[in-house]
């Protein structure tokens, strides 16, 4: 009598498995899909437009040694940097996402490059970490950068 149980209650657990990994990949495909769209904003309607777009409300960013804190403040920043010969591209080489579907992140490389007035090319390149969160309307929206 015992063995129906136990098959039964396996065969349960690895459906749920499998749908909760497949939940999970949706999720990490709409993550990419939400990177490659802010990349691509960046490259067409620039870096602070961009970043004011695909920001949450209480998003943080770390530049150098400051955050700077909040959706308005981030908008500022990158306006107040503004240049037209400056470029930003990344590509994520990870992502991850939480088992509820809320929250997820992101790595990869990117490369930030300016030419000064001078015509000199200063490029930079890195590792990016962005955290996402889920919105109420259930856009991706990053939280961390």
């Amino acid at each position: 009598m015992k063995s129906p149980v136990i098959l039964f209650s396996f065969l349960i657990m690895s459906c749920t498995s499998n749908n909760k990994q497949q939940a999970i990949q949706q999720w990490q495909s709409e993550i990419l899909t939400v990177e490659k769209s802010f990349n691509t904003m960046v490259q067409s309607e620039g870096i602070a437009k961009a970043f004011e777009h695909f920001a949450a409300p209480d998003a943080v960013i770390l530049r150098g040694e400051a955050l700077i804190k909040g959706k308005k403040a981030i908008c500022t920043w990158y306006r107040d940097r503004a240049n037209p010969h400056t470029t930003l591209t990344w590509t994520p080489n990870y992502v991850d996402v939480s088992d509820s579907g809320d929250m997820a992140y992101t790595y990869g490389d990117y490369t930030y490059t300016a030419v000064d007035s001078l015509g000199n090319k200063n490029e930079s390149k890195g590792i990016f970490h962005t955290v996402w969160k889920r919105q109420t309307d259930g856009s991706w929206k990053f939280v961390y950068d």
